[in-house]
């Protein structure tokens, strides 16, 4: 077995890493190919913790010549010239600002400690000004060698009052100006890296910033962070060992299971996949699958957001044009793209013709857990891992009474006050309870005659269900035999069931929550 080299979990710091001995992942042929030119302006969104801040760790270490730090690595023998720069590097995410005056004082504040490190004294008072003198006098200091700005978390003052529009807008116009002084500045710079995870439109953060590359989705950086397939062997190939062993799994077991759980992201129309490097990691150290990344911080407003503008769960997976990554502001806050930017969805696939597409979950982690929170925000934590189980548990034995028997002690304990007269919500609850019990489930199916609200695949059997609101059981179930919603499933050689479904909304004390007839073909 190969030496088990410690996991950095939690360590952002290239030094660190390599200093401390610590497992660590050769980037630096991608890292090259941003540093090769003789000047640079980029722009990087990803999840968290998909190793953004080690990334601009590693590039303040390259542009601080430390040559000897990369032996080893594939940057160390390339024509490289390792000449030294002077660093202006700013982390949003350690300034905590609660208002547009006190980010401005902040940010003031970190360009001082810029200036105090290199003995630089400065006269301006304004943050921009002040900024302005600092990258001068950095140069001069220097003998003429020009600057490197990494920034990490450039968003990091907008989303933290992102619930907060007023005060999000004044943020974002304070980061416009401070970003639009790179531009004013080209002449002194050398080197410019923004990272981040959301990805405004270039009219409001950057608006200022024509210059800046963005290489979010360009295929020659898709893997540049996370791990690849041939990363995961390479790298861990004795903790794929261990963990194979704990779980009594063969090799090609083991990698089959962490790519269900762990791989999926693209970034990218022709990408190869990546895996969450927060995720393996903790993998590999706790010897467990379960959910890692997603429990390391709760999308709560994206949730919000997604009640607030009422969108359609079912259409995961879905088709969006490539405009839609990008066609937001704070002010005018779309759901699709920061699903994506989020990590929460991924490109799953590219409809070259058409220039679409195609968003799904990343992976098991991602979907149950993100299926999970849904359901309990639908239904105000109505519904455990219990019923989930049972309900599982009803369809493999294809028992449709008890699992209507289980349904309806979920639909009547929703409050009253949070029933929707839609057939949307109640049509959502479903496809969110079926993902979670992990059958084949389409939504919205288009046939000849009309649209089948939802089909189940499991087993040796396939269900057709139509949802009525006001317990219209006998109307929803006309409709599938009217409309032969099952002619195209008849080739499957599997057993066909009906099920027409009726939501009663108001309803007597003792009255059912949800009727249904169910006919198999």
């Amino acid at each position: 077995m190969k030496e088990l080299k410690p996991l950095p979990i939690g360590i952002q710091t290239f030094k660190d890493i390599i200093e401390g001995g610590y497992l660590y992942i050769d980037k630096t042929r991608y890292i090259y190919e941003m540093v090769k030119a003789p000047k640079g302006v980029f722009f990087l969104s990803r999840p968290r913790r998909f190793g953004k801040s080690l990334l601009i760790s590693t590039l303040a270490e390259i542009f601080k010549g430390n040559k000897e730090l990369f032996k080893g690595l594939w940057i160390y023998d390339s024509n490289y010239k390792w000449k030294k720069h002077p660093i202006v590097r700013f982390d949003f995410s350690l300034i905590m600002s609660e208002t547009p005056e006190e980010l401005k004082e902040l940010i003031k504040s970190r360009i001082n400690e810029i200036a105090e490190v290199n003995e630089i004294e400065l006269k301006e008072e304004i943050y921009t000004a002040r900024f302005r003198e600092l990258l001068r006098k950095l140069i001069e200091k220097s003998g003429g060698s020009k600057v490197v700005i990494l920034i990490d978390e450039y968003d990091k003052p907008i989303i933290d009052h992102i619930e907060e529009v007023e005060i999000a807008v004044k943020m974002r116009e304070i980061l416009k100006s401070f970003y639009t002084i790179i531009k004013g500045m080209d002449e002194y710079i050398r080197f410019v890296l923004l990272t981040g995870v959301s990805k405004f439109s270039k009219a409001g953060v950057f608006s200022g910033l024509n210059n800046l590359e963005d290489i979010t989705m360009a295929n020659r950086y898709a893997t540049m962070l996370g791990i690849t397939q041939e990363e995961l062997e390479k790298y861990f190939e004795a903790y794929i060992e261990e963990l194979g062993k704990a779980e009594g799994l063969s090799r090609e077991e083991t990698l089959g299971k962490i790519l269900e759980w762990y791989n999926g992201y693209c970034f990218s129309r022709n990408c190869e996949r990546v895996y969450n490097p927060f995720s393996v990691l903790r993998l590999f150290k706790e010897k467990a699958f379960t959910n890692y990344w997603f429990e390391s911080g709760t999308p709560s407003f994206l949730i919000k957001l997604m009640r607030e503008k009422d969108f359609d769960v079912t259409r995961i997976p879905m088709e969006v044009k490539e405009a839609m990554f990008t066609v937001y502001e704070v002010d005018r806050l779309e759901v699709i793209p920061l699903l994506f930017q989020t990590g929460y969805l991924t490109i799953s696939g590219y409809d070259k013709k058409w220039n679409r597409y195609k968003l799904d979950y990343p992976n098991k982690e991602v979907k149950e857990s993100f299926t999970d929170i849904l359901l309990r925000e639908y239904t105000e934590e109505r519904v455990d891992n219990g019923m989930i189980d049972y309900l599982k548990e009803s369809i493999e034995e294809g028992d449709i009474k008890k699992f209507f028997e289980i349904l309806e002690k979920i639909f009547h304990q929703i409050p009253y006050d949070i029933r929707v007269k839609a057939e949307r919500y109640y049509q959502s609850i479903f496809y969110l309870i079926f993902v979670l019990i992990g059958v084949d489930i389409e939504t919205e199916v288009r046939t000849d005659v009309g649209r089948i609200d939802t089909v189940i695949k499991y087993g040796d059997k396939i269900y057709i269900f139509e949802f009525k609101i006001g317990g219209r059981k006998e109307e929803a179930i006309e409709q599938i035999k009217e409309k032969r919603y099952w002619e195209r499933y008849e080739g499957e050689s599997k057993d066909i069931v009906l099920i027409g479904a009726g939501f009663k909304i108001e309803r007597k004390e003792g009255e059912k929550a949800i009727e249904y007839e169910a006919e198999k073909v």
